[in-house]
């Protein structure tokens, strides 16, 4: 039963590498990410990836094929060590912390949409506080973590600040291990949700939709 779940794992990568390469092939030879992250430092745009980044092509298709439940335990998971990230460098703020504990809440029909979207607020509105742009992304990629509650569509915020908090903490020329190495996790964790989300019960009704 084990292996034939790997194997399973196993061609759902394989069939994911192969849409991500066909659609860049399609797509022709276009910038290296790096290429195209350096551009938008040089606009001085602050978010430094985006929905329609190429490079995150492949991890929004595994995303999109995921039901809600995965996608949530997804975010959780990598929200929460951002959230810890965050409280080690600030300690004694629990907004982020807070965030994701509500939206865990809310996933599991323990508290209510507005008491949760007050908390996700309040994340945001700690983002507003700081001065650290790679802090400011990292507020607000919890935020977008603990909102793929009510929407699966938040699920690519998460990386998009995240990954733009890393390339502003290491810098242009020191960051492409680590972002690789960030978004390869971040693809593992799908799989590894996928196979457990199925024996998680307690869910809030909207969540079985």
């Amino acid at each position: 039963m084990i292996k034939e779940r790997e194997k399973k794992v196993h061609l759902l990568k394989v069939e994911l590498f192969c849409e991500a390469a066909l659609k860049n092939f399609i797509g022709g030879f276009g910038l290296d990410w790096l290429d195209e992250v350096k551009a938008k430092i040089k606009r001085k745009n602050k978010i430094l990836f985006s929905k329609d980044s190429e490079y995150l092509s492949d991890l929004a298709l595994l995303l999109g094929e995921q039901n809600h439940r995965t996608a949530v335990l997804w975010a959780l998971d990598l929200g929460s060590k951002t959230a810890e990230k965050l409280e080690a460098k600030y300690p004694g703020e629990k907004r982020p912390k807070e965030a994701i504990e509500a939206a865990k809440l809310w996933a599991f029909g323990k508290i209510k949409m507005p008491a949760a979207r007050r908390a996700i607020l309040d994340c945001h509105a700690f983002a507003k506080e700081l001065s650290s742009p790679e802090d400011i992304a990292l507020c607000h990629a919890v935020g977008q973590a603990a909102s793929v509650v009510h929407t699966e569509g938040h699920a690519l915020g998460l990386p998009i600040y995240e990954l733009t908090s890393l390339v502003y903490e290491l810098g242009a020329e020191n960051c492409r291990e680590a972002v690789e190495k960030k978004k390869a996790e971040y693809i593992d964790k799908v799989f590894y949700w996928k196979e457990r989300s199925e024996s998680y019960d307690g869910w809030a009704g909207f969540m079985l939709k």
